[in-house]
């Protein structure tokens, strides 16, 4: 594809301010990723047990008393200094939506009908918050679901010469994202939602970060270019693995089920554990998990599976990053992935070490963002040369 077809100066072309658009959402985010990790470990997760308000509130209650009539006290009394976090959470992840969609709009806007299918889609989902706000959640449920299946129609249609493919995937993966948002507080942190939550606020980044690199338009030539891409796309899903079980240790309070030992689990190299019990991914709605239900020897199996799968990736992505130093023009990227990997690992260590202290909890779930977004940049530029 030639540069003058992705600056829109022919052909489907991008508008020519799309890639800054894409940079912004990609910047943003990380930023909602990372604010997001600070809410869920500083256990702010349920202080606005309503959604998409705020104990009634567009913000948040300044004071106890101002929400003391409304009907979401009788889940959970106000706490003003947890309940900004939660709220200042749902905004920029609405601001970020708002950037997801004006991608959508504008790369389609050459298309049949194109912006006025996703236009049609938002519209049906927004009209479904003030409904679900009254309590008709079928009704909410049923226009969100049509507004997904209208992005995904149109993204099967759509080739990906203009990104327009991926702009609307993209959108549909964070209606869903709400959704998902939603289901988080009004299922009580149930973990397998919390875990999804955590998957798909790291898969709009990747796709974000696929979508600024192709429209910024410099790829990575190299005549073993598929074969590295096959690499970096194992690591991707290896490394989209561990944050899975990051996301479950996270949500069923397990990061600190083996105390302050590593690289051995209270005092023991195998422990008595229950893997069994430890992976029930549905346990049915109505159960508070705040603070997690399972006991320790569950709690013990998950720490063990994200320990042991994290060797395995350190393992994989330390033979790629040698990989990548041994291709010529790789050399800074291998040097990138390497000391993230480093980062990454130490971090981790440091969460059990120091008994999960918040900073370094939230530095890791950073960590793994900024991972991804390393092997995510090599698949999006990695190309063949030109005939």
């Amino acid at each position: 594809m030639s540069v003058s077809s992705l600056t829109g100066l022919s052909g489907p072309g991008l508008h020519k301010n799309f890639h800054r658009i894409a940079w912004l959402a990609v910047a943003l985010a990380l930023c909602v990723i990372v604010f997001g990790a600070f809410v869920r470990l500083s256990n702010a997760g349920l202080s606005c047990p309503d959604w998409p308000t705020c104990y009634g509130r567009a913000a948040w209650p300044s004071h106890a008393d101002d929400a003391v009539d409304h009907v979401a006290t009788q889940i959970r009394p106000v706490e003003v200094h947890k309940a900004w976090r939660e709220q200042f959470h749902r905004m920029i992840a609405g601001l970020l939506g708002v950037l997801v969609l004006t991608l959508a709009l504008v790369s389609a806007r050459r298309r049949s009908k194109g912006m006025a299918q996703i236009a049609l889609a938002s519209l049906l989902v927004a009209i479904g918050i003030p409904l679900y706000m009254k309590g008709q959640h079928v009704a909410a449920s049923a226009l969100a679901i049509i507004g997904e299946a209208i992005l995904i129609a149109a993204a099967a249609r759509w080739s990906n010469t203009d990104l327009s493919r991926v702009s609307a995937i993209t959108l549909a993966v964070i209606i869903f994202q709400a959704l998902l948002g939603m289901w988080t507080v009004t299922w009580l942190l149930k973990p397998i939602v919390v875990m999804a939550h955590l998957l798909g606020g790291l898969l709009t980044f990747s796709l974000l970060v696929w979508t600024a690199w192709r429209a910024t338009h410099l790829p990575i030539r190299l005549a073993d270019a598929p074969r590295l891409r096959g690499w970096v796309g194992v690591g991707i899903a290896v490394l989209g693995v561990q944050i899975a079980l990051g996301g479950w240790t996270s949500a069923n309070y397990a990061a600190l089920a083996c105390g302050n030992d590593f690289p051995t689990c209270v005092g023991q190299w195998w422990p008595r554990h229950d893997f069994g019990e430890a992976f029930v991914l549905w346990r049915g709605i109505g159960v508070d998990y705040e603070g997690g239900i399972l006991d320790g020897e569950a709690r013990i199996a998950i720490q063990l599976a994200h320990r042991i799968m994290a060797g395995v990736v350190f393992a994989y992505l330390a033979a790629l990053t040698v990989k990548l130093l041994r291709t010529p023009g790789l050399r800074g990227w291998a040097t990138l992935l390497g000391a993230l990997l480093l980062l990454q690992v130490g971090l981790g260590i440091a969460n059990v070490k120091l008994g999960l202290p918040l900073a370094v909890a939230v530095a890791h779930n950073g960590g793994a963002a900024l991972l991804l977004f390393a092997l995510v940049s090599l698949l999006a530029r990695l190309r063949t040369p030109e005939p």
